[in-house]
This record gives structure tokens, C-alpha cells and sequence, in this order.
């Protein structure tokens, strides 16, 4: 079967094709970055004008990359949530529209659920049961995640999560927008010890996070520094930073996997392209003799082809695709409130 993946619920608009036989056929990806940073942060109503502009020639460049016509598609998959409303509009009305078009079936797909099945894609993916550590935006949780659909929640953040801590970071060091990455190509010229910042839960003993703590801790560090933030603070705060967070995703997975016994643990989500995050776990998955699974740098964000694969996951899990027609969209659905069939 051939599926089609729509993913509208921010600010990158995704088209992919995926071929349950072969894999991967073509994705397509816009991003709105340039757009929004003249305004510091998304803007939802912009955002959401611009996934109209954008998806149908998206949707021609997947189709003319992979060889295929629209009418060979044989279900639409979609985000229906979490995200912005106007944004999941314009994913949700376009696939549904266009499922009625070509009388195809539709699959409403969560968002985080995409991520969390995101290293499926690649070419040596991990096997069912797993522990996943997913930092995707507003989200950071641990899971045991024993099939599609079959997730257990461990723990979670109890207020910010680790990307909103590195983009409210990275603009306390003047840093512009999006910051959680810069921040992170800064860590990388800062030196080791500099300043020391609190890790926030460390040793709270169960596998909770909390990282609002972590940026007052940079705001008063700023606050310290004084008018002028010179390249040299701003390098080693943002070395302190990246090095306190590191260690407490780090040692909240190493707790999970202790806790759980499983030998393969999954990191998804935008905050899993760090390269720090990934260097720090692959050395502890060698020392205690685990292996660690990541997505392709591409797909760490948002990306069409996830939510295509979502679909087809979904479908072959036995859950049934819907009548086109009538939808609604989700801008709140934690993951662990959707049911077998990916809706509420």
C-alpha cells in the first residue's frame, strides 16, 4: 500500500510518500523559520497561511521525486494533533478533502506518536519492546513503548520541557530565533566548568523532569553579567547550560532502562539531534552494553515522513482507516489519552 503523510501542526509543512513494501518513496519539507524570525517566535495565523501556500506544490514535488501519480496513493495519513489549531486545519481539510476526491480512507495521526516511531525509518531500526526518551518542543517524557499504540508512560516533565529550556535560554543570551540550536553550536566553543548550573531532579528518585528551574538559573547568571553579554560568557553559559540538561536526560533514560531491563532505548524529538545528548549516550549504551536508536538528523523535526509511517504502522497494528468526510483536530491530546484507533 502506498500512503501519503501530511504533517501541518507548527511551523513546517511536510508531504511525504511511503510505500509499505518499500519504504520511504520521497518527503517534502518546507520550513517557516525564516519567516517567523523576524517576530521572535510563531506567529499562528501566519504559520497557518503559509501551510496553504505551501502544500499543494509540496505534494507535486513528493509525488514527481518518488515516480508516482496522486491516484496511486491508497490511504491519506495526517496530523490531527497536538499543535497549533489553524495550522492542523489546513493538514486536516486538505487530506480529508482529498481522501473524498480520490475515495481513499484516512488515518488521523498524533503527532508525538510520529516522533516516537520516527527511527523506525531508518535502515537498522529497533524492535519493539523499547524505552523511548521523546523531546519534541513543549514535550519531554520517558515511555515504555511495547508496540504501536501500546505506550506506558514513565515519566514527564512537570513543567518546562528541555526544548522550551534551551529557545527561552538561548534568547536570555541574546540569541535569536530559533535559539535551542545556536545555542547549542555556542555550547561547542565554551569551556568545560566555567559556571556551574543546578540539574534540576536529578535525584528525585523517580523519572520526572523539570527544567523551568534550569532557566532562572541562566536568567540569573545573565542577570550577574551585567549590560554587556561578551561572546566568551555567552559561550560558557551556554556550555553550562547544554552540560546540565545533557545530564539529566541522560541519567533519567539510564534510570528508565535500569528500571524496565529493556537493552534498547529510542531517542526522538528535535532536542535528539543534539550532538552532545547523542555522544553522552552512546558512551553509556557501550559501557553498559545497550544500543541507542536516533532518526536521521532530517527527520529529528517535524517531517511528513513520519506521520506517513505512523499511518502505515497504524493500519497493519490492525487499527482501521476512517471514512473521508467529517473530521476535527486536536491542538491538546497527550499521547497517552489516544485510543487503539488514534482518535478521542
Amino acid at each position: 500500500m502506498l500512503f501519503l503523510g501530511i504533517e501541518s501542526s507548527c511551523d513546517e509543512t511536510g508531504i511525504a510518500l511511503y510505500d509499505s513494501a518499500a519504504g520511504l518513496l520521497s518527503h517534502a519539507l518546507h520550513s517557516q523559520v525564516a519567516m517567523h524570525a523576524e517576530y521572535g517566535g510563531v506567529v499562528p495565523e501566519l504559520a497557518s497561511r503559509d501551510h496553504i501556500r505551501r502544500i499543494v506544490p509540496l505534494l507535486r514535488e513528493a509525488l514527481a521525486r518518488a515516480g508516482r501519480q496522486l491516484s496511486d496513493v491508497d490511504a491519506i495519513a495526517y496530523t490531527r494533533g497536538p499543535g497549533l489549531a489553524g495550522a492542523l486545519l489546513v493538514g486536516c481539510a486538505f487530506a480529508e478533502a482529498l481522501a473524498v476526491a480520490l475515495d481513499k480512507p484516512t488515518i488521523p495521526v498524533h503527532h508525538l506518536e510520529g516522533h516516537l516511531l520516527s527511527p523506525l525509518l531508518s535502515a537498522d531500526p529497533p524492535a519493539f519492546p523499547f524505552v523511548a526518551l521523546l523531546v519534541s518542543g513543549g514535550h519531554t517524557q520517558l515511555m515504555r513503548v511495547t508496540g504501536v499504540g501500546a505506550y506506558e508512560l514513565l515519566g514527564e516533565t512537570v513543567d518546562d520541557a528541555a526544548g522550551e529550556a534551551f529557545d527561552k535560554s538561548a534568547k536570555l543570551l541574546g540569541l535569536p530565533y530559533p535559539g535551542g540550536a545556536l545555542l547549542s553550536k555556542l555550547a561547542e566553543q565554551g569551556s568545560l566548568g566555567v559556571y556551574q548550573l543546578p540539574r534540576p531532579m536529578l535525584h528525585s528518585g523517580d523519572l520526572d523532569f523539570s527544567f523551568s528551574g534550569l532557566k532562572t538559573a541562566v536568567l540569573t547568571l545573565v542577570r550577574h553579567q551585567g549590560a554587556v553579554l561578551t561572546e566568551e560568557f555567552r559561550a560558557n553559559a551556554a556550555r553550562a547550560f547544554q552540560e546540565a540538561i545533557v545530564e539529566v536526560l541522560v541519567r533519567k533514560s539510564l534510570q528508565a532502562m535500569k528500571q524496565t531491563g529493556l537493552k534498547q532505548l529510542v531517542v526522538a524529538g528535535g532536542v535528539g539531534a543534539n550532538r552532545q545528548l547523542r555522544s553522552t549516550l552512546d558512551q553509556e549504551a557501550r559501557r553498559k552494553r545497550f544500543r541507542v536508536y536516533y532518526p536521521a538528523l532530517e527527520f529529528c523535526t517535524d517531517n511528513g515522513a513520519m506521520i506517513a509511517l505512523a499511518g502505515c504502522l497504524r493500519l497493519q497494528a490492525g487499527t482501521p482507516g476512517k471514512q473521508a468526510g467529517a473530521f476535527a483536530v486536536q491542538p491538546r491530546w497527550p499521547l497517552m489519552d489516544m485510543s487503539a484507533s488514534g482518535s478521542k
